[in-house]
């Protein structure tokens, strides 16, 4: 306890912090690395006027709560005062769009990775390009706000991300780590910046537009993972910590996605590593050895925090339905007299699920809060669907939930297994999780592949970007992101690997079929039910 109170007191320890769909997260660490102290700060996005958004008043309110928090954590726990930091990486969720004039006025509503209205573009962009271009991207907001001749762009002057905006206040500094940045625009992993060619073909495609600014204009210069990104401004020591007790000068890490955070954190960053992230939304990342053969709607091509080429399965729904339901069931016990926690109520769902019939008994869950691109539908309505001689048990309630969370997921990851991509590792880091055994069995059936789950899988995203603060800190002449987090950080580590079941896997095939059949009746609710 003293060590850690002296590497407090001496500024040498390192701050994470990550604004994610539903927790703002800060995490402290010491020089082994290891998490010392935590605040956080729970918010929920708004849907205003049919967008996914969250207010700016917000995202600073709730920063400075969690880092409130972190700040009454550490003085609760070793007697001392936070004033100074080693260094310090904010990340967020991925992409979205989030414009500024030259005077720093925001031009619209924050449009977050959750929408699904830029159809149009992301079609028009991936034929223009050749290269997938999904609809949570930036390059695809803009473009659809080009299509849609939103009156804002004019005066565009800044085009940035959560994590990017966040970064900009506290450091002056208009940059993005480049795994970040590969969810704005498409990158170029020889020259590790912008696709050039990509470029000139946008800027040639809204030449008659007649704006005053060209696509480098307004996007963040890109960095890779250990570069200079900028330090801790008085003024940004002040937006973290209104008190003044913070001091400024900190090292600041190139800003990232959730994505790449937790790539780093389940130490998933070189060739033929991958990682599953499962919370609200859920994604896969493969590094690749070599190209997919084509373009795939359902694969994104984005990069690791130091360039190299990632596929990725994004899907924009995963947990919030499990969520839902287990709300309800506290409902029930509650009316029931029986007095229960939410967290009891997780592990019976989770646990229960191992118990089912292995295809789910013919019970299928359609998690579907939002629009999901993977499987073509841009809006979401929940459902639970079953035949009249289905095997409605609590068992086999709680498998649908628990692997419908993970068959949008599955989808896209049956066409890596059809490219023969190469996964010599697969681990799952998030709330999916967080109940031993349960989701880590089912998605290893579901994907055919070994799922491992580190001691570390629950500290997730800020602790991921707490150690691409490190690195910007700490990292020795030439030394790679790779072997930094192989040598320094996870050298010792402890994780949990479970095979695929012959018998799950096969069950949970088939339910995936009868997910798959039940698509078109979502597509009617949506037609139906607005």
């Amino acid at each position: 306890m003293n060590n850690i109170a002296s590497v407090i007191q001496s500024g040498r320890a390192v701050l994470g912090l990550e604004l994610g769909s539903t927790r703002i997260k800060c995490v402290l660490i010491g020089e082994d690395h290891a998490p010392i102290a935590s605040g956080d700060h729970t918010w929920e996005n708004r849907l205003e006027n049919g967008v996914w958004t969250y207010h700016m008043d917000d995202v600073w309110a709730g920063i400075q709560d969690a880092y409130a928090a972190l700040k009454a954590d550490v003085e609760s726990r070793y007697g001392v005062k936070l004033t100074h930091l080693a260094a310090l990486g904010v990340s967020a969720m991925m992409h979205g769009y989030l414009p500024f004039d030259k005077d720093g006025k925001q031009l619209c509503e924050f449009r977050t990775w959750r929408n699904t209205m830029t159809a149009d573009a992301a079609e028009a962009l991936t034929s223009l390009f050749d290269f997938n271009i999904p609809q949570r991207w930036s390059i695809a907001h803009l473009y659809q706000a080009i299509l849609n001749g939103e009156s804002h762009l004019p005066s565009l002057a800044r085009l940035t991300t959560l994590a990017g905006h966040v970064h900009y206040m506290l450091t002056g500094r208009h940059v993005m780590g480049v795994g970040e940045a590969s969810g704005m625009f498409p990158i170029d992993s020889q020259t590790g910046t912008y696709d050039a060619r990509m470029v000139r073909l946008f800027d040639e495609a809204i030449a008659s537009k007649g704006y005053g600014w060209k696509l480098l204009d307004i996007l963040p210069a890109v960095l890779n993972a250990g570069e200079d990104a900028g330090s801790l401004t008085a003024e940004g020591a002040k937006l973290l910590d209104p008190t003044g007790v913070l001091e400024a000068g900190a090292l600041v890490a190139p800003p990232e996605g959730d994505a790449g955070t937790g790539m780093t954190a389940t130490n998933a960053v070189a060739v033929r590593t991958g990682n599953v992230s499962a919370g609200t939304s859920v994604f896969a990342m493969v590094v690749l050895e070599k190209p997919l053969s084509k373009v795939y709607p359902e694969i994104d091509m984005v990069t690791t925090p130091t360039g190299k080429p990632v596929a990725m399965v994004h899907c924009n729904n995963c947990t919030s339905d499990i969520n839902a339901w287990a709300g309800m069931l506290k409902g029930f016990c509650e009316a029931a007299g029986k007095s229960v926690s939410m967290g009891e109520i997780y592990t019976a769902l989770f646990t229960s699920a191992l118990t089912g019939d292995k295809d789910c008994g013919g019970v299928v869950n359609l998690p579907l809060f939002s629009g999901e691109p993977v499987v073509g539908l841009n809006e979401g309505r929940p459902m639970m669907v079953r035949t009249p001689d289905a095997a409605l048990t609590f068992a086999n309630f709680s498998r649908s939930l628990v692997a419908g969370a993970m068959s949008s997921l599955k989808l896209g990851m049956d066409i890596l297994a059809r490219e023969n991509v190469k996964i010599d590792s697969l681990l799952g880091h998030g709330g999916y999780f967080k109940t031993p055994v349960a989701g880590q069995t089912i998605l290893a059936a579901s994907l055919n592949t070994p799922i491992s789950v580190m001691e570390t899988a629950g500290e997730g995203g800020p602790w991921g970007m707490a150690l691409l603060a490190a690195y910007r800190a700490n990292r020795q002449e030439n030394q790679t992101l790779e072997a930094y987090l192989s040598d320094q950080v996870f050298a010792h580590a402890k994780s949990v690997s479970i095979s695929p079941d012959a018998a799950d896997a096969a069950g949970l095939e088939a339910y995936t079929q009868r997910f798959s059949a039940c698509l078109d009746a979502q597509k009617a609710a949506i037609a139906k039910l607005s």
